[in-house]
């Protein structure tokens, strides 16, 4: 069965970079999108940002465009989620998630992924 099995997670300061990383398996993501989502404590499910596996076509937050960037490793079936100049309010549970392409791009929304890690804590400190 799929696999997302996140890490890279930790406690940093303000300023500072992180790079997440995303193992997929259980099959070819070459038709998928893999989406990065957050959630802090007491707020909904935020999205990130996503690549779509086989172009490469990439898609962040405004929140955190110019500071995050994502890209895949095909030879590793790894996604990665680059983020710096990190701020207090970038602190969450991290998720990767998977979900077929279909017909259209791109995929912004939690119900549009199928596949979910189980996440990983990013905290940042001021």
């Amino acid at each position: 069965q799929v696999q997302l099995v996140e890490s890279g997670g930790g406690l940093v300061q303000a300023g500072d970079s992180l790079r997440l990383s995303c193992a997929a398996s259980g099959r070819t993501f070459g038709n998928y999108a893999m989406g990065w989502f957050r959630q802090a404590p007491g707020k909904e499910r935020e999205f990130v940002g996503a690549i779509a596996w086989g172009v490469g076509s990439t898609i962040l937050s405004d929140s955190v465009k110019g500071r995050f960037t994502i890209s895949r490793d095909n030879a590793k079936n790894t996604v990665y989620l680059q983020m710096n100049r990190l701020k207090p309010e970038d602190t969450a549970v991290y998720y990767c998630a998977a979900g077929p392409l279909g017909s259209y791009w791109p995929k912004t929304q939690p119900y549009e992924y199928s596949y979910w890690g189980q996440g990983t804590q990013v905290s940042v400190s001021s």
